[in-house]
């Protein structure tokens, strides 16, 4: 067992997985910390996703409005998918993504960065691609419990929306946050 950081003064007493699912599994870690006390953590393990954030040749980025069960909401978001069913590279996934929800084509895509969904209960790393040169070229290929629909809003107006609270689906807002620099240079 993976033992946390010895300058924590935490120790690893027992690790359990009482759950698995698709996208990865639950993990119960007790823990010994300062004075013999014993805490349990519970950690969402998974591989993480990538989140795209497309930009067409005329200045407009395309966001996705996906219903969402578990908030009952429908949520602008930028497309993303999980490494939970991918084998490939992460910019392999992007562009995959992009197709499957989008319906879109890039001329380019780099990848800008990481970052973790949520610190306090997950393990997951989200990294964040920046796609230029969208063309809605297919039709989405959603898949069956995907309800999306494509909206194209200026960039100034994307980085508003993150901004403000339009946008309340706080990885893809972050991941807009972090193009931003790059959406802003001059070309």
């Amino acid at each position: 067992m993976q033992q946390p950081d010895p300058a924590t003064g935490w120790e690893l007493v027992d690790r359990q997985i009482p759950f698995t699912y698709r996208l990865g599994h639950i993990r119960k870690d007790r823990l010994r910390i300062a004075e013999d006390r014993e805490r349990t953590i519970t950690v969402l393990e998974n591989a993480g996703a990538v989140y795209v954030v497309p930009v067409t040749a005329e200045g407009e980025v395309v966001l996705i409005r996906q219903y969402r069960y578990t908030v009952d909401d429908w949520v602008r978001e930028v497309p993303a998918g999980g490494l939970f069913d991918h084998d490939g590279d992460l910019a392999s996934l992007a562009v995959r993504e992009l197709r499957e929800e989008t319906g879109g084509e890039a001329e380019e895509v780099r990848e800008v960065g990481w970052f973790y969904d949520s610190v306090p209960i997950s393990t997951s790393r989200c990294h964040v691609f920046l796609a230029r040169g969208v063309r809605l070229a297919h039709v989405p290929r959603p898949g069956a419990t995907e309800l999306i629909r494509t909206e194209l809003v200026p960039v100034a107006e994307a980085m508003a929306m993150a901004r403000d609270g339009r946008i309340t689906d706080g990885r893809s807002a972050l991941a807009l946050l972090r193009c931003e620099p790059l959406l802003t240079e001059a070309p």
